[in-house]
């Protein structure tokens, strides 16, 4: 039998783990990918802020290059500021209708900025998770369930923090692999 609060617990330490995903995956590893610009904001139509993804086709034709192709050629001088500006350490070029941003090779030194910053944004998910956790006890404490009921949901809330925090590990284990092999 599944309680209320931990079905609460489990949303919440789960929209923990992939909001963790989503940031590991700002985080380039050499290869090209759309997810590394598309939350970037873009000063378009008379000061109104959306992201790249909103007003721009975001494409890797080849894994050292993202292209950039506003639906609004008006506008490609503001996405190119916008670029320069997110300072992704990727200089756009504007060609036509469409920037490009080559990837320069990652140097071991950025190689192992970037994993700090992995481990960073691990941990970080690893906090909000013990604090969905707490949460938990404390909704069980208050609801004043009989006592081997309130074991029950303590355990099973211990095992969804316990499998929550496993998959972040997991994660940054392979975005670590991903980012120290050359």
């Amino acid at each position: 039998m599944s309680h209320p609060i931990l079905n609460d617990a489990q949303a919440r330490m789960k929209r923990a783990v992939d909001h963790t995903l989503h940031e590991f995956s700002t985080i380039h590893t050499g290869k090209a990918s759309p997810s590394m610009v598309e939350g970037v904001m873009v000063e378009a139509y008379g000061g109104t802020m959306m992201p790249l993804k909103q007003c721009a086709a975001i494409s890797t034709p080849d894994a050292r290059l993202i292209q950039v192709q506003p639906w609004d050629k008006s506008i490609i001088r503001a996405v190119e500021k916008a670029l320069q500006q997110a300072n992704l350490g990727i200089n756009p070029i504007v060609d036509g209708g469409l920037i490009r941003l080559p990837l320069p090779d990652l140097s071991r030194e950025r190689r192992l900025e970037f994993v700090k910053i992995a481990h960073k944004l691990a941990e970080d998910g690893r906090i909000n998770i013990r604090h969905v956790r707490r949460d938990a006890h404390e909704a069980a404490k208050k609801a004043k369930l009989p006592e081997d009921e309130s074991k029950r949901l303590e355990r099973d809330i211990q095992a969804a923090t316990d499998k929550a925090i496993k998959d972040i590990d997991t994660h940054l284990a392979h975005k670590e692999k991903e980012l120290t092999t050359v």
